[in-house]
């Protein structure tokens, strides 16, 4: 069998960084729409900061006395075990009606000092999820522009007269990695932008899992 001589190879090297740019600058026209509306915030999900308190909770009022959640050991305790998604849902939901049958009189208001806990450390681990978020979209953004910067050059280098093919090869296979590099960032934040719905799935199942205790 014949083998393809070295410009074939480069004619499809440079076909596939074609194809890998053009995939590129069709991202970055859908993103750019949306980063513009939502500052960095690189994902498809509406951008919210905070968790709506009315949204997962309505059993009685968070008052000052829940807010001091942290002064009560044996709530403190239990917000930071059950809060954490190494303990299975349905461990943390045995923990709080455990917890329950020990309150005695006092449960109404002690099961609002537990959700208060539990409420405001989820609420700030989102948080720090979104304006982690925000960073990683802005790296993106970063990228992108990098990337793009790299696909004007080679293309100048495509139209000099006479061409320089090891300056060409060098610009087309750097820019083919910061491709690549950029696809696997893009792949990873589409997984981590599920990460706020889910830390808000888990604060729910837990308000409920409270509030049933309560009846």
């Amino acid at each position: 069998m014949q083998k393809p001589d070295v410009s074939e190879k480069g004619d499809r090297r440079m076909k596939s960084t074609r194809l890998a740019i053009l995939a590129l600058l069709t991202f970055g026209d859908g993103a750019a729409a949306q980063m513009s509306a939502q500052s960095d915030w690189p994902c498809k999900q509406v951008r919210v900061p905070e968790i709506a308190i009315g949204g997962v909770w309505s059993g009685p009022a968070i008052d000052s006395d829940s807010r001091n959640w942290r002064d009560d050991a044996p709530v403190a305790d239990l917000v930071s075990r059950v809060r954490q998604r190494r303990t299975p849902l349905v461990d943390a939901e045995t923990l709080i009606a455990d917890f329950a049958r020990t309150a005695g009189t006092q449960r109404k208001a002690i099961l609002t000092r537990l959700f208060a806990g539990i409420y405001e450390s989820m609420n700030d681990e989102r948080r720090d999820v979104v304006n982690g978020l925000d960073r990683f979209g802005r790296r993106l953004k970063d990228m992108a522009e990098i990337t793009r910067r790299g696909s004007e050059e080679l293309r100048k280098l495509q139209d000099q007269k006479p061409t320089d093919p090891e300056a060409i090869r060098n610009a087309s296979e750097t820019l083919q990695w910061r491709l690549r590099l950029f696809e696997e960032q893009r792949r990873m934040a589409a997984y981590v932008c599920e990460s706020p719905a889910l830390i808000e799935q888990r604060l729910g199942a837990l308000a409920r899992a409270i509030a049933k205790e309560m009846n």
